[in-house]
């Protein structure tokens, strides 16, 4: 592993850990103020960060308590000052209505490393669809 790579992921560890607890200031000092989100919700684009952090406060206050994240199927690429990241989150919590949620989530985040700190400058989140009903496709039920 190279010292980028490491880097990125404890730099992914920092966003994950942000997202669970809530943190939105702790979150979004790890993006770049020029930075493009796309999401699953209108308006679909948030660009700079007063719009990401409103998508995320918005997020935020649609759980009751801690949102889970897990990773899986982390994928890293760097090249000296960029790296390009894809996962699968399993985003699970209980929602302000008192319902136990869990559902997959795909994300791709782009990083750019300036003044020899990594910010994310792109990030882009999809939900994966059950093409007979056109439905998001949620796990099974443990």
């Amino acid at each position: 592993m190279t010292s980028s790579e490491s880097e990125i992921r404890a730099l992914l560890e920092r966003r994950v850990e942000a997202c669970q607890d809530k943190d939105v200031d702790r979150l979004m000092s790890l993006y770049s103020p020029d930075v493009v989100y796309y999401d699953v919700v209108p308006p679909l684009r948030f660009a700079g960060t007063e719009e990401v952090r409103r998508n995320f406060v918005r997020w935020f206050d649609e759980y009751d308590g801690p949102i889970s994240l897990e990773t899986h199927d982390l994928t890293i690429v760097t090249d000296a000052d960029v790296a390009f990241v894809n996962m699968l989150h399993l985003d699970s919590g209980t929602r302000k209505n008192g319902q136990p949620t869990a559902i997959w989530v795909r994300s791709t985040v782009c990083c750019r490393r300036s003044g020899g700190t990594w910010s994310i400058t792109h990030e882009h989140i999809s939900v994966p669809i059950n093409p007979e009903n056109m439905r998001a496709w949620f796990p099974p039920e443990a």
